[in-house]
């Protein structure tokens, strides 16, 4: 299955472009790239929308307004019942930003709906480069939380770079390095960074079993 930084930021978001991005996730390791409010055709590149609103009623409103199989829907994070409640909305495949909600936000029942919704929970690997000190090890410990809950109820992961220019890609072996900060075995890595291909196909994820 193709390996896949769940996402990144090209101009004008970010400082380099989608087409000189692309070259670089392939050089890297990568076989495709989530690139959020990209345009355009650009070969290895999976068009991302992401959607921030403070009420499901208003995240259902955006999706009505985006045209579905055409991008990779992200709803930002937010609390417990708001996350609970874009799991179950038609058309949403990942969830960003978990670790700027509140403690609690995804807990196992929130795991067990995005298990069998197939929604997948994107994990930053962008705060563990950006942060240092004190917010850094809070990060970290959100993660390994996340972690316990994946292991436990198998819902779809992905891993993300989050990266705005050329400079702050990562290749898989670097995601790998990072993911170990917060326990993620190597096997559970590269699940983790072909997830979205199985997300995106409707199927339910490969469950990594652990010996």
């Amino acid at each position: 299955m193709p390996l896949i930084d769940g996402c990144i930021h090209p101009w004008p978001a970010g400082d380099s472009s989608l087409r000189r991005m692309a070259i670089e996730a392939r050089e890297l390791g990568f076989d495709q790239v989530v690139a959020a409010g990209a345009t355009g055709d650009v070969p290895g590149v999976l068009r991302g929308t992401i959607l921030s609103a403070p009420s499901v009623k208003e995240v259902l409103s955006q999706l009505q307004g985006t045209p579905r199989g055409e991008s990779v829907v992200m709803v930002t994070s937010g609390d417990l019942a708001f996350n609970r409640g874009v799991i179950g909305l038609r058309g949403v495949r990942v969830l960003k930003g978990i670790h700027r909600s509140p403690k609690g936000a995804f807990n196992h029942v929130a795991a067990r709906e995005a298990e069998v919704k197939g929604v997948a929970l994107e994990l930053d690997l962008f705060p563990l480069v950006g942060e240092r000190g004190v917010r850094r090890q809070r990060v970290i410990a959100r993660y390994r939380e996340l972690l316990d809950l994946y292991r436990r109820y198998h819902f779809p992961l992905t891993l993300a770079s989050n990266a705005r220019s050329i400079l702050m890609q990562r290749s898989i072996r670097d995601i790998v390095l990072l993911a170990r900060l917060f326990g993620m075995e190597e096997e559970e890595a590269m699940a983790a960074l072909s997830s979205l291909d199985t997300v995106l196909a409707g199927r339910s994820p490969v469950q990594v079993v652990q010996g």
